[in-house]
């Protein structure tokens, strides 16, 4: 089993209408990120009740989308252009729920001496 990819979130709405070809222009010139890089990355449209997910796998592009019938997502803010995200973080953030109480942890490795 391979590393986890990494998750990147784009902090400004973006067009929902944008397709694989759209979504990876703008990783390339907007977020100044690779697609095929085999990282993910999150977008959202304006009204924060949908999202689109963008990533490669070595052989092509998955797009996955997400509307929410109520509410919307719990979005980062601030000046940059995107933010990583931990995985526990993204699976809160899909779901509707806050994802801002999820910490990443560092754990020591017990040394082999």
């Amino acid at each position: 089993m391979g590393k986890a990819p990494r998750i990147w979130i784009a902090i400004e709405p973006t067009d929902m209408r944008l397709g694989m070809d759209g979504l990876c222009a703008k990783v390339q010139h907007f977020l100044l990120a690779d697609p095929y890089g085999g990282e993910w990355f999150v977008f959202r449209n304006k009204p924060g009740n949908r999202m689109k997910l963008l990533g490669y796998d070595g052989i092509g592009f998955w797009m996955h989308y997400r509307r929410l019938d109520k509410g919307t997502f719990v979005w980062p803010g601030g000046s940059d252009t995107m933010m990583e995200m931990s995985y526990s973080q993204f699976h809160l953030l899909t779901q509707g729920q806050d994802w801002r109480m999820v910490r990443r942890v560092v754990r020591p490795v017990p040394s082999l001496i």
